[in-house]
Order: C-alpha cells, then sequence, then structure tokens
C-alpha cells in the first residue's frame, strides 16, 4: 500500500503551487463573510433588545427561514453571526472543496497527464490521495483563519471553533462527494456537474425543512447539519466529528470505485454515438448546443424546483405584519403586504441571477474544455471559421441563463399564482421580473469570454469576478460598503422588480458592455494560439 502512495507528496507540493492563486482566493471569501458579518451584525444591532426582535421576525416567518436557515440564540452578535453567515460560508466551502478535487483527479485524468505521471514512479493512488490532501489542507486552514478571524470580533472561542468546523465540515463532506462524483463520470465537467447538483438539492431539502419547521427534514441535509451545530448557542461538537464520519465513508466508497475502473475511464460508460451525424449538427452553434444541452437541461429543472418552492412560500411573508402595528402602517404607506411580497421575489431573482451567472460562466468557458482536451483543433482544422465556432458557444451560454431565468420565473410565478388564486397573471408578472436579470448574467459570461480571449491560462479568474459580484451585492450593505464599490458589479444596476420602477438606461449600457467585452474576447481568440498558455 505504501507503494501505491508513492509520490503523494511531490504531486500535493505540485497541486499547492498550481492553485497559488485560485486556493487564497477562495479561503479569503469563506473567511472573510462570517467574520465581516459579525462586524457588520456588532455595530447595527448594539443592544440585545434588537437583537432579539430580529431573531423573532426571523423565525416567524417560513420565507425567511428558508433563505438563511433557523436562529438558534438572537440575544447575541454570536448567534446572529451564525445565523446569517455558516449557510453561505459552507456552501462557497463546498464548492472550492469540489473544484479542487476534481481538478486535480478527474480532469488530470482526462487531458491525459495523469496518465504520463503514471508512467513515472508514482503510485496508483497518489493523484487522487494528493487531491484529497489538498482539500483537506484548504479547509484546515479556513477553519483556523476562520476561528482566529471570530475571537477578533470578540466571540467566544468555543462559539467560533463551533462555526468554523461547520463551515469546514461541509467542505469535507463535499471533498468526498467529488472524489466519488470523479470515479463515475469520465469528464471533469460531469464530475463538478454532478457535485453541484448534489449540493443543490442538499441546500433545497435544508430551506424546504427549515421553512416548513420540520426538523427531521432539514437534518437529512449536511448543509442543515452546519446550522444546528448551534455555534454560539450550546454547541453540539458531535455533529462536527459527523462530518469527518461521513467524508470518510465518502472518500473510502470513492476507493473502492476507483478499484473498479481502467485509468481515464468512469463507471458509467459513455454512450456510443451515431456513426453519421445529424444533418443539423454540420454548424458550430448546432455542435456546441449538442455538447451543452446536458447540463442546461440539468440546470433547468433544479431552477423550476427552486423557483416552485421559493414561489409558494412568497405568500408567507405577509405574516411578518400580523400583530404588529408600526409595521403594518409602514407597509400601508408603501403598499400593503404586496409590496414586501414583492421585495421578497426581487431578492430572491437577485440572488437566482447570481447563481445563474455560475451556469452562464461554466457554458462560456466550455470552449476552454475542448480547447484543453485536444478536440477543438481537429473541429477548426476543417473548414470551420474561430469565430463562428466560439459564438455558437457564446451563444448558448447567454440563451441558455435567459433560459433558466425564464424557468424559475414562471415556477415561481405560477406556484404563488395558486397560493393567491391568479397564477397566469403573475406568471407573466414575474417572467418579466426575473427576466430583467439577463443583462447582469450576460456581463459575468462576457468576462469569461474575455479571458479566454486573452488570457486562455487565467479562465478560472471569471469564477473570482462573479464570487466578487456576489460578495458585493449580497453583502455590500451589511459591510456598510461605499456605493461606488457596491456598483462595481453589474447586478447592482439591474432594478428591483417586482415592484420598482423600469428604466431603460441600465437595460441598454448593460447589453452594450456585454456585447463590446464578447466581441474583443472573439477578437483575441482569432489572433492566439490553440492550447496558448
Amino acid at each position: 500500500m505504501n507503494r501505491a502512495m508513492t509520490g503523494t507528496g511531490v504531486l500535493l507540493l505540485l497541486a499547492l503551487r498550481r492553485d497559488r492563486v485560485a486556493a487564497p482566493f477562495w479561503v479569503l471569501a469563506v473567511v472573510a463573510l462570517p467574520v465581516g458579518t459579525a462586524s457588520a451584525i456588532a455595530e447595527l444591532y448594539p443592544d440585545a433588545s434588537q437583537r432579539l426582535a430580529l431573531g423573532m421576525t426571523i423565525m416567524s416567518n417560513p420565507a425567511l427561514r428558508a433563505l438563511t436557515g433557523p436562529v438558534y440564540d438572537a440575544a447575541s452578535v454570536g448567534g446572529l453571526t451564525a445565523w446569517r453567515a455558516t449557510n453561505v460560508a459552507a456552501v462557497l466551502a463546498a464548492l472550492m472543496s469540489a473544484f479542487l478535487v476534481v481538478r486535480h483527479t478527474r480532469a488530470e485524468e482526462e487531458s491525459g497527464r495523469a496518465e504520463l505521471i503514471g508512467a513515472a514512479p508514482v503510485g496508483r493512488y497518489a493523484l487522487p490521495t494528493a487531491a484529497v490532501l489538498m482539500s483537506l489542507l484548504t479547509n484546515l486552514v479556513i477553519a483556523v483563519l476562520l476561528t482566529a478571524g471570530l475571537m477578533g470580533q470578540g466571540l467566544p472561542v468555543a462559539g467560533s471553533l463551533a462555526l468554523a468546523g461547520a463551515v469546514a465540515g461541509v467542505g469535507l463532506v463535499f471533498t468526498g462527494v467529488a472524489a466519488v462524483a470523479a470515479q463515475v463520470t469520465t469528464s471533469a465537467r460531469a464530475a463538478n456537474s454532478i457535485a453541484v447538483s448534489v449540493l443543490g438539492v442538499f441546500f433545497l431539502v435544508r430551506a424546504a425543512g427549515d421553512a416548513a419547521a420540520v426538523d427531521a427534514v432539514s437534518w437529512l441535509s449536511p448543509v442543515g447539519w452546519a446550522q444546528r451545530v448551534r455555534a454560539f448557542a450550546g454547541e453540539r461538537w458531535w455533529l462536527v466529528a459527523l462530518f469527518a464520519v461521513v467524508a470518510l465513508v465518502l472518500l473510502v466508497g470513492a476507493d473502492l470505485l476507483a478499484r473498479r475502473r481502467d485509468l481515464g475511464g468512469g463507471l458509467l460508460a459513455e454512450r456510443r454515438g451515431r456513426a453519421v451525424a445529424a444533418p443539423w449538427l454540420r454548424s458550430p452553434l448546432a455542435l456546441a448546443w449538442r455538447l451543452q444541452r446536458g447540463p442546461l437541461a440539468t440546470w433547468a429543472v433544479a431552477f423550476a424546483a427552486v423557483g416552485a418552492v421559493f414561489g409558494s412560500l412568497a405568500a408567507s411573508v405577509g405574516d411578518l405584519v400580523g400583530g404588529n402595528e408600526q409595521i403594518a402602517a409602514m407597509l400601508a404607506r408603501l403598499g400593503g403586504a404586496d409590496a414586501l411580497i414583492d421585495n421578497f421575489f426581487a431578492a430572491q431573482f437577485h440572488l437566482f441571477a447570481l447563481v445563474i451567472g455560475g451556469y452562464a460562466v461554466q457554458a462560456a468557458l466550455r470552449p476552454r474544455a475542448e480547447e484543453i482536451a485536444g478536440r477543438a483543433e481537429p473541429v477548426l482544422a476543417a473548414a470551420v471559421p474561430r469565430g463562428r465556432w466560439l459564438l455558437g458557444h457564446v451563444a448558448c451560454s447567454l440563451a441558455g441563463s435567459a433560459l433558466i431565468l425564464t424557468v424559475v420565473g414562471l415556477a415561481a410565478g405560477f406556484a404563488h399564482g395558486l397560493r393567491v388564486g391568479e397564477p397566469v397573471r403573475q406568471a407573466v408578472r414575474l417572467l418579466g421580473a426575473a427576466l430583467a436579470q439577463v443583462p447582469a448574467v450576460w456581463v459575468s459570461a462576457a468576462i469569461a469570454v474575455l479571458l479566454f480571449g486573452f488570457l486562455p491560462r487565467a479562465v478560472a479568474a471569471a469564477w473570482a469576478f462573479l464570487l466578487v459580484f456576489a460578495v458585493l451585492d449580497l453583502f455590500g450593505q451589511l459591510f456598510q460598503l461605499d456605493e461606488t464599490v457596491r456598483m462595481l458589479s453589474p447586478y447592482a444596476h439591474v432594478p428591483a422588480l417586482p415592484g420598482g420602477e423600469p428604466a431603460a438606461g441600465p437595460f441598454v449600457w448593460l447589453f452594450l458592455v456585454a456585447a463590446l467585452v464578447i466581441g474583443a474576447g472573439v477578437a483575441g481568440f482569432m489572433r492566439r494560439d490553440l492550447a496558448a498558455d
């Protein structure tokens, strides 16, 4: 067994070097959100009475519980920090862990580098072991820095350790999930899609359980476990240990699966295609659609479910008015409970747009995957113009993201409409509100195209841009960032719909920016060599 691990240390150092930029960025993002949240809550809610009032508002409303989970100790800054930041930080840690493991396992096999490494005096399990150690080390750094950061805000040691352990614990679980996914599929893209889909299902299960106050449902999700560690509210240390046990079981399962397949293969064999391509596949756009239709279908189905869940919860937002004369009077001036529901939908569509920006970036970067795998070269060696080939994938990214927004808008509108007795009207109204997010999502895709055209080796920075946009939008006000800084995000320029006043200006210039940036990216690709570093 020792021989099977030969070279693990060298490969771990190589992985650390390759991710010397991306990994610290992920760590900084995961750590900064809870620490910044603690600082902001301490400043915005200095009195325990203010914090208790906020906690009562949260626990009385299913929609708010679905978004952020329950609050276990609203009287303390630590309790509110755990409520507000645990889910977001845990999801980021899960994504980071999954991407790291897949990048250093399945992506290496897909590119052929794993075979070259295996020809050297390197053990069979050295590469996947190095990938897992890379993820474990990164999560350990997150736990240490997050604990230190929360303690630096004056929060108790035990609660700080518990919150850090919960966040890193979710990262450990998805280290195992990604390791299993890498054994099942034959492509890194499919393995990442599986890991992200599992995370989405767990998040949705947690949201449904917390919204309905059915604790047994929330316990089915590791994301729900993170909240139930109860940091700063009577910590449950055994749950931190449960993360490690589940991660270990998944890693053992991945090891057993790895023994049943050949290098470069997957447990799910790729389906054989037709001997002769269909006539409709004779264009670059048709080829791009054929390659991208699977992920698009997955995203569309997932967001149809998400939209239906949150649409069915929206009507409960109006319950905040009940029994509170001050809130009722304020809402009467603003337009009644319907205004609060519109604000809820506007916030949700804004959040959905940020997530769907992930699909747009993923689809826009598919040409890079084709280029690295060597499949782009034979296509472009034929009578296929470079520009048309790239624009085919760009079109799939833009049209696909618009389609997902359409699906989530219709699903949310129809579900909400069934609750209020006007499904058609609400579906049409919320469809327009969801589609208002399209130009901001397209700017995210445009940045990915620009990087692909000029800096193909740095295309991962497209994800960094999207993460920065998310932080500015979701936490900009909480962190009391300057308005000029917050407006650096394209999502900040989209009108808050429904309920807001749409203006043509932001849509026009966002579309113009997206078009110009995409054009520049295509021009850059036309001038550079294939598979350029």
